[in-house]
Formats: structure tokens, C-alpha cells, sequence
């Protein structure tokens, strides 16, 4: 069992007692059930919602954002300045006619942004995820934006790419690779794993 106690050290200072509920309750249903794999888990969900507090995916790019984040799509500075903090057309544009979803009319890249603790994008995985759990896919983007629906779908995420043998053996690189694309934040994801297996391993080991 996960405490509040345990949480609150690893920087889960919001909602701890529903956190640690919900983490109690679905980590052992995808296996995640050793403080090497509950330390991973936690350590890769903390980084990716900035511990545990953002479960929906901040599109409010402004001009310099924009060119960084999707140099290939915003090519000219008309393009920039018509999407420039305009979070849902940046969704529209982005996610069009990829990942399962319509064109940009369709309004399925802002429907299916990302969401959850490992954020679940796109119309595909949605479904992915919705036919896993006997959901409806229209409930599912509300049910990712709750504190269950947002660490189960990460659950599921973890399970679906296999992170629990990666977890085993502490390769927290690999396992960025898959979250992640790359390498993005790796120096915090591994220190935020080593304190968060130093915490778990002193109480759940006694």
C-alpha cells in the first residue's frame, strides 16, 4: 500500500488522500505492484503532469511556442500569428488527419487532445482505451480528466508499450523513450525515480 505520507514526499501535495486512493486501487490491477515498478510509474507521472496536477494538455502556445514546438506545421509567420493563442485551433491544426482523427473541421484534435497522467492523444487511442475499459468513447475524454480516469488510462499506457520490464531493470531511458518520443526531461524523470524508490523501498520493504 502507497501512503499519503509517501506521496506528499514525492511532491503529490494536491488531492494526496484521492491520489493515493485511486493509485492503491488500480496499480495491482496492471501489475505496477514493486516499489521498482510503483517508483518508475510515479516518477514518469509526475514529470509528464507536472505532479499530478495537470491532466489536460496546455495548447495556449503563443508565437515563439508555436515555431519551437511544430516547426515543421507553422512554417510562416501568417500561419504563426493566425494560431497564436488560440488553443483550440492549434489542436484542429495539429492533430488533423493523424492519430485517428478528422481534418481540421472535424474539431477531433481538440475532442481528443491529450489527457490523463501519461497524456492519451488522439481519436484512435481513445478508443483503444475505451474499448479496454467497456467505456463509451464519448464518455472518455470527460473520465480522463478525473483523478481514476487519468491513472487508469496511464495504467493502460503502461501496460499496452510493456514499461513494466523496463521498470524491473530500471531502465528509465527506455522506458522515457517510449512516453516521451525522446529523451525530453530525463535528468528529472531518474532523479524523480531515485528519490521516489528510496521513499517506497524504506516502507514497503519493513
Amino acid at each position: 500500500m502507497i501512503t499519503t505520507e509517501q506521496l506528499q514526499q514525492l511532491g503529490i501535495t494536491k488531492l494526496t488522500e484521492v491520489w493515493c486512493d485511486v493509485l492503491n486501487n488500480l496499480l495491482p490491477k496492471y501489475d505496477i505492484d514493486t516499489p521498482q515498478r510503483i517508483a518508475a510509474f510515479v516518477a514518469q507521472c509526475s514529470h509528464e503532469s507536472a505532479n499530478f496536477t495537470t491532466l489536460s494538455e496546455n495548447l495556449n502556445y503563443g508565437v515563439t511556442g508555436l515555431a519551437r514546438t511544430w516547426p515543421k506545421r507553422f512554417t510562416t509567420a501568417e500561419l504563426v500569428n493566425k494560431y497564436a493563442r488560440q488553443p483550440e485551433m492549434i489542436a484542429n491544426f495539429v492533430y488533423a488527419n493523424r492519430l485517428g482523427n478528422g481534418d481540421e473541421a472535424s474539431g477531433d484534435g481538440w475532442k481528443y487532445r491529450g489527457r490523463g497522467l501519461i497524456q492519451l492523444t488522439g481519436k484512435e487511442n481513445y478508443q483503444h482505451f475505451a474499448d479496454s475499459i467497456g467505456k463509451n468513447l464519448d464518455d472518455v475524454p470527460k473520465y480522463l480528466e478525473t483523478p481514476s480516469g487519468a491513472t487508469e488510462a496511464a495504467c493502460w499506457f503502461w501496460k499496452k508499450n510493456k514499461l513494466n520490464s523496463y521498470a524491473d531493470v530500471g531502465d528509465i531511458k527506455g522506458m522515457t523513450k517510449i512516453i516521451n518520443g525522446g529523451f525530453l526531461g530525463l535528468d528529472e524523470r531518474t532523479q524523480k525515480y531515485q528519490h521516489a524508490l528510496s521513499v517506497l523501498r524504506l516502507t514497503i520493504t519493513d
